[in-house]
């Protein structure tokens, strides 16, 4: 079975896809921080109007990783590693746009490379998060999208594996939520959206299909993790551990693997992380349609 990778390792040099400066800039005049003031890092949990018209719904985005957290470890076709954190900005980012461009409300987890939550004493060991800074930092990411009322949350990653040619496109969601079949009915639509897009863009990936986060096999960071079964971001409450899930259907997707170079080339490209957006905003769209029209 396919096991995801998201290990801890070292913050990267030279960020490619962090947002310029004059970006950024853009960014803070357009955006609204959410929640009170010192809950989150600055540039983070960041709420975006729509750019057209305005369809009164929120849809909340998730740039996995960031900051001290650098997410998997991959390598471009140069043989240069590569980190996760650095792909899932700027397509969280260009998601947005396309998402604002057609009337909707975005909250973005963050707008920069860093941290979501604002992190304390005890969250850091040096450059990198403690299990206890990895449990804040993902309950932000969790808080932000509740604080948001968003309709619909989907969480951007990228795969990883040992093996360098293992590769293709999976979405996870989770079954055990009151909300189960909408979040698989976004996955299923995520899935198949990511990879068609990509496909009219000349890069055939792989279709590793939908699972549910029970079935994943991610590696847990503490005993806790382990025992609770989920991925933070999409499953139920257990008090002590998730008080506060995530209320509305969701879904988390990791279009390419950055451990195969050729995918990593697909996603360092300007086009290929604009195919990834258009497949997650196309996807995003049709199930709010479907959801209005239920």
């Amino acid at each position: 079975m396919l096991v995801l990778i998201a290990l801890l390792g070292y913050l990267a040099a030279d960020l490619l896809g962090t947002p310029s400066g004059g970006r950024r800039s853009a960014l803070a005049a357009s955006a609204t921080q959410l929640g009170p003031p010192g809950t989150y890092a600055g540039g983070s949990c960041m709420e975006l109007q729509p750019t057209t018209g305005d369809r009164h719904t929120t849809v909340f985005l998730d740039a996995g990783h960031g900051g001290p957290d650098p997410g998997s470890t991959g390598t471009a076709p140069s043989g240069k590693a590569v980190y996760e954190k650095q792909f899932t900005l700027p397509v969280e980012l260009e998601t947005a746009s396309l998402l604002r461009a057609d009337g909707y409300t975005v909250v973005v987890s963050r707008t920069t490379d860093g941290p979501v939550a604002a992190l304390g004493p005890g969250d850091l060991n040096g450059v990198i998060l403690t299990s206890t800074g990895e449990h804040v930092e993902t309950a932000a990411r969790v808080r932000c999208a509740n604080e948001a009322h968003a309709a619909v949350l989907v969480s951007i990653h990228f795969n990883a594996f040992s093996d360098p040619s293992a590769g293709g496109a999976l979405t996870t969601y989770d079954p055990s939520r009151s909300f189960a079949a909408a979040s698989r009915r976004l996955a299923l639509l995520l899935q198949r959206d990511i990879v068609s897009s990509l496909a009219r863009s000349g890069w055939h990936v792989e279709s590793r299909g939908v699972v549910t986060d029970t079935s994943v096999g991610a590696p847990a960071l503490t005993t806790a993790a382990a025992s609770y079964g989920h991925l933070f971001i999409l499953g139920p409450r257990l008090a002590g551990f998730n008080n506060d899930p995530s209320q509305m259907p969701g879904a988390l997707v990791e279009p390419l693997f950055i451990t195969d170079p050729a995918e990593t080339a697909i996603v360092q490209s300007t086009a290929g992380r604009h195919a990834i957006a258009s497949g997650i905003a196309q996807a995003v769209e049709r199930f709010l349609a479907t959801s209005r029209g239920a």
